[in-house]
């Protein structure tokens, strides 16, 4: 399983970007999916998850800024990031948990916000 993750870039403080996580195959039906991100130096934090049935959790440091959804008709996964802060600066990594045991990561994309 490969996960695709697109839509990282460069922006200034208070603007906005739009995540998308693609997996291959026929897992997205069924996985539970999420966004986590990390800095050099720092462990990976957990941004937004939504669970194969649709209910949602967000960090508390991204709440209200941060909407995570998915697209179960495309297969797509997104993170649409508003009010982005120069400290959202990180590699965001989509994951899909498939069971208990076995969770897929993607390369990563990286988000950029300048002051």
């Amino acid at each position: 399983v490969q996960l695709q993750a697109s839509g990282g870039g460069l922006v200034r403080a208070g603007g906005s970007l739009r995540l998308s996580c693609v997996p291959s195959g026929s897992i997205f039906s069924t996985a539970d999916m999420g966004w986590a991100r990390q800095t050099p130096g720092k462990q990976r934090e957990l941004v937004a998850s939504i669970a194969h049935g649709g209910s949602t959790n967000v960090a508390d440091s991204v709440k209200g800024r941060f909407t995570i959804s998915r697209d179960n008709t495309s297969n797509t996964m997104h993170l649409q990031m508003n009010l982005l802060k120069p400290e959202d600066t990180a590699v965001y990594y989509c994951n899909a948990k498939i069971s208990r045991y076995t969770t897929y990561w993607g390369r990563g994309t990286l988000v950029t916000v300048s002051s």
